[in-house]
């Protein structure tokens, strides 16, 4: 199966060393909450971070639009696995975004998220799947809530627990970003993980054995 030949897979989104893995599809989630995170020289695994106090309040007066900039294809490497992401734009009060990892040639996991904007606030929602869509969270999805926003820097903060506690959005350019979880589990060290994405051709597709995106042949 999937999960098996996953082995122990990381703790949402890599904030462990690259090398560990965990085996259940909750331990996935914990890491990688959708995307994962990465430097641009490669993936970032901490352990001994500590993580950022958690912010309580919501940010009034947020708007979808802020996040309009993040409509369209993007890519980022970890280790020997490829990460994509595909936003599309605001509308209906939502912007619908999908995820997947590829390593050699091979899905590992797929994942859906939604921005959604409530009334003064925006909340992130996110699952994982396998490649047949087989949820791999079996309660209700992952909720975030908007906690802090300016026009670089946007935080999500998670009222459950802390699988992960918060992802952040930081804007490089208008061409790249890091996607930022902290995982902060019920026992043992704090984690954070960062993936680095670069905006891809809408034409860009996978490539063979993870490595690399190629233009679609005209």
């Amino acid at each position: 199966m999937l999960r098996t030949r996953i082995g122990v897979i990381f703790l949402f989104a890599m904030g462990f060393a690259l090398a560990s893995f965990t085996s259940s599809p909750a331990g996935f989630a914990q890491q990688s909450a959708g995307a994962g995170a990465q430097s641009k020289t490669g993936s970032t695994a901490r352990s001994d971070a500590s993580p950022s106090p958690a912010p309580s309040q919501a940010v009034p007066g947020s708007q979808l639009s802020e996040f309009a900039w993040l409509e369209g294809r993007w890519r980022g490497d970890w280790g020997p696995r490829v990460a994509e992401q595909v936003w599309m734009a605001p509308k209906a009060g939502m912007m619908l975004g999908d995820f997947r990892l590829i390593e050699n040639d091979k899905a590992l996991v797929v994942e859906f998220f939604t921005l959604v904007e409530k009334p003064g606030n925006i909340n992130f929602y996110f699952r994982h799947f396998t490649p047949e869509l087989v949820p791999w969270e079996k309660s209700e999805a992952t909720l975030l809530k908007l906690v802090t926003a300016d026009p670089k820097k946007s935080e999500f903060e998670n009222p459950a627990n802390g699988k992960p506690k918060r992802v952040v959005f930081s804007r490089t350019d208008a061409d790249t970003y890091t996607w930022r979880s902290e995982i902060v589990p019920e026992n043992g060290d704090p984690q954070i993980v960062e993936i680095t994405y670069h905006r891809q051709p809408l034409g860009a597709i996978a490539p063979d054995s993870g490595a690399g995106s190629h233009a679609k042949k005209k």
